[in-house]
């Protein structure tokens, strides 16, 4: 659904539009169902009570998934940091090699990766989700393409 439209439903009518394709970008962000439903249940949450007052629902709706999971794999890295063992993870079966080596790029590049080639965004509406330069969105994006071509070379 083009932006411009999402901006005319409602909330209910965009939660119903939108969810699933917020769900899958979370996953993709941080691999995990849990914390994938945890983000974009509360930025729906977060939206609802000034929904009228937002003059692009789907992109403020990216931007708070991304920044929902960005601060939760922040507690959850302290959290492992504090904790002498850590727990085995079991990877869901659709996560291969290249899902790997984009999971292993810094947040910001992984960020740039998963909007541009997952979900389709230029780089400039990118660097509008991120708060970021255009320059350095395409930079984060040049360097990740180098890191990935090396991995698979």
């Amino acid at each position: 659904m083009a932006e411009g439209k999402a901006s005319t439903l409602g909330f209910e009518e965009a939660y119903c539009a939108h969810r699933l394709t917020l769900l899958r970008l979370a996953y993709l962000m941080c691999g995990s169902h849990e914390l994938s439903e945890d983000a974009v249940q509360s930025a729906f949450t977060s939206a609802h009570a000034r929904w009228d007052e937002i003059e692009q629902p789907l992109a403020y709706l990216k931007k708070a998934v991304i920044n929902l999971v960005k601060d939760g794999q922040r507690r959850r890295f302290r959290l492992l940091a504090s904790t002498p063992e850590r727990p085995l993870v079991a990877l869901p079966p659709e996560v291969d090699e290249m899902w790997d080596q984009v999971a292993r790029l810094p947040w910001a590049q992984r960020a740039v990766v998963v909007l541009h080639y997952y979900e389709d965004l230029s780089l400039v509406e990118i660097a509008a989700i991120l708060d970021r330069r255009a320059a350095t969105v395409r930079s984060d994006h040049r360097r990740a393409l180098d890191k990935l071509r090396k991995e698979f070379v």
